[in-house]
């Protein structure tokens, strides 16, 4: 019975004397580890504020903070772990290992990452073109490290992981500055060719959304079954091409039936054989 007493008596006497040794180290390493934080929060604040002043690219901007917030806080938890006793060289050979071990579990989201840093390398768009990608349509708002976010003329938010976006084809409609907007009319046949080009371009040239340089072109597409059928050519910036292809359509569309322009029916010559 003393022996027994004797063994809980110096089991006892060890628990409080590691839990002696340990808890102001313990304690000192969440005191350390909220200041750190706090300390970090107002860093990456002012890191912040002066990429706004500066007139660095709005594409690099959500990368690097994204980045260096990441690196304080590893080097914040090293600095920890040195406090609490836990000696650095096992501690990176312990991150090291958890390092493998996440790289294996997130080997697809490496990957989406490896895409972003390659999107910030070769810049094929940035923060603001209007872009087709993975069969999305819209403007960028955000290149992140794992995604590419879109905004739509519908106003929906498409989040594409960057992985698609560089496995597929991306169409950059904001490189040169200016899109063609394509649209087809047509007049009946017999009509003044001349006079509906006439009527369709001073449209286009009297419209504010359609660029005068380059100057739009109206010619003849096509002589189709029914009438001539024409193509106008006007150009226009980004944001305004919807409303070009829609509002200038339909004025050129009034401006004809105004001018006595009917729309090409189906016609057919029948012939009586005597």
């Amino acid at each position: 019975m003393d022996t027994v007493t004797k063994s809980l008596g110096s089991f006892i006497n060890s628990i409080w004397s590691s839990i002696g040794t340990y808890i102001p180290s313990l304690i000192g390493g969440i005191i350390a580890l909220i200041i750190g934080l706090l300390i970090i929060k107002i860093i990456m604040r002012g890191i912040a504020s002066a990429m706004d002043r500066s007139k660095l690219d709005n594409t690099l901007k959500p990368f690097l903070i994204t980045l260096i917030g990441f690196m304080l806080k590893v080097l914040l938890f090293i600095s920890i772990a040195g406090i609490v006793g836990v000696p650095t060289a096992s501690f990176a050979a312990l991150l090291a290992g958890a390092g493998l071990a996440i790289g294996a579990a997130f080997n697809g989201s490496l990957g989406h990452m490896a895409s972003g840093v390659m999107l910030l390398i070769f810049r094929p768009f940035k923060v603001g073109d209007l872009i087709e990608v993975d069969g999305a349509l819209g403007f960028v708002e955000e290149i992140s490290v794992f995604v590419t976010i879109l905004r739509t003329f519908q106003n929906k938010t498409e989040i594409i992981p960057n992985g698609k976006v560089t496995s597929g084809k991306i169409t950059n409609y904001t490189t040169i500055g200016n899109l063609r907007v394509d649209m087809n009319f047509g007049i009946r046949y017999g009509a003044d060719v001349e006079k509906a080009k006439q009527i369709a371009l001073e449209v286009l040239k009297n419209d504010p959304k359609v660029l005068n340089d380059p100057a739009p072109r109206i010619g003849v597409n096509n002589l189709g079954l029914n009438g001539i059928e024409f193509i106008a050519l006007p150009y226009s910036t980004c944001e305004n091409y919807w409303d070009v292809y829609w509002d200038t359509r339909e004025a050129i569309l009034i401006a004809l039936g105004n001018a006595g322009f009917e729309a090409p029916l189906p016609q057919r010559v029948v012939t009586m054989n005597k």
